[in-house]
């Protein structure tokens, strides 16, 4: 019987809850440590999902070599330093998404995890889904001809009561509405259409650097477009489309989680159901790597994070946004 792969969280907030519980669907899967800054957070979160060891400190967790690989769900200001820790340590690590702050934070840490022979994958959980593996194979047969215009809104309205705490509202976290919510449909857009040969973008940009809504136009080969929206100041429709020449697919809200598309057709229109999203569905993919010996995925290369990035960052020098940690 194949041995379980063990993981450590590195983190205890909601995406590192969120995590832990999704892994209790995968049966190869163990949770073997959490580390946190805080000794209290890190003995709760071990309480409550029955983890044998914590950690003060992520460097505690880099030097336990109990641990196959570890789950990193520190906020995206603290990525590079954090999966510098790990990769120095030699743990392979899934690390969540945005993966980083830029392009050249993210090949500072390819170049890091490649120099200790370790894997290394953003946690870009959405291309995992069903949803997403049947979004790919209906573009990849032509189910709707030759996709030409991918539309994506992902626009959420943090309430102003909460602003001044919360992490989308605060640049030295990189906050704002492009990195956290904007991956999300530039990824659909990356999938269906491949990455942009252009990139149009306006913004509103706060006082603080904080873009609380930003519009993206890319243009991509063969004329196909996708337009792009995204917010953290008002709540949008969190739905996509994709028109072929010969039809259509709609993903319907949270369309980064969707569990249900319609597929229009000439012959008719279809609606597809999927499982619930879970953050599980990533976690098959990271163990086959790690028992091939695979250093890094090829359902989600270095190549596709870099890419995804080198779209972000222009979107961001278009619009003004810089943040303290890069």
């Amino acid at each position: 019987m194949t041995e379980p792969i063990r993981w450590g969280i590195a983190g205890t907030g909601s995406i590192a809850t969120q995590f832990a519980t999704a892994l209790a669907n995968v049966d190869d899967a163990v949770i073997g440590a959490v580390a946190s800054e805080s000794a209290e957070r890190a003995a709760a979160f071990a309480q409550r999902f029955d983890i044998e060891s914590t950690h003060v400190g992520y460097d505690a967790l880099a030097a336990d070599t109990d641990i196959d690989v570890v789950y990193l769900a520190s906020t995206q200001d603290r990525h590079l330093r954090d999966l510098l820790t790990f990769v120095a340590g030699g743990r392979n690590v899934l690390c969540e998404k945005p993966f980083a702050l830029n392009v050249s934070q993210a090949e500072q840490m390819f170049a890091a995890a490649a120099a200790a022979d370790v894997f290394v994958m953003e946690a870009l959980w959405s291309r995992f889904l069903p949803s997403y593996v049947k979004i790919a194979e209906l573009v990849a047969e032509g189910a709707v001809g030759m996709p030409r215009i991918v539309e994506a809104n992902f626009s959420i309205q943090v309430p102003e009561a909460e602003r001044p705490t919360h992490r989308l509202w605060d640049p030295a976290k990189g906050g704002g509405a492009i990195l956290d919510l904007g991956i999300y449909p530039v990824q659909l857009a990356h999938l269906v259409l491949g990455a942009p040969e252009v990139v149009h973008a306006e913004a509103v940009v706060n006082a603080d650097g904080i873009d609380e809504q930003t519009a993206i136009m890319l243009r991509h080969s063969g004329g196909a477009m996708s337009l792009l929206h995204t917010a953290v100041a008002t709540r949008g429709s969190c739905s996509a489309k994709i028109f072929g020449t010969q039809g259509a697919i709609t993903l319907a809200p949270f369309f980064h989680a969707t569990n249900s598309l319609r597929l229009q057709r000439s012959s008719g229109t279809e609606e597809l159901s999927f499982p619930d999203a879970s953050l599980h569905f990533q976690v098959p993919e990271v163990h086959r790597c790690l028992r091939e010996g695979l250093k890094q995925s090829p359902a989600m290369p270095h190549a596709e994070t870099l890419s995804l990035l080198t779209t972000l960052d222009e979107v961001r020098r278009q619009i003004g946004v810089r943040y303290p940690a890069e």
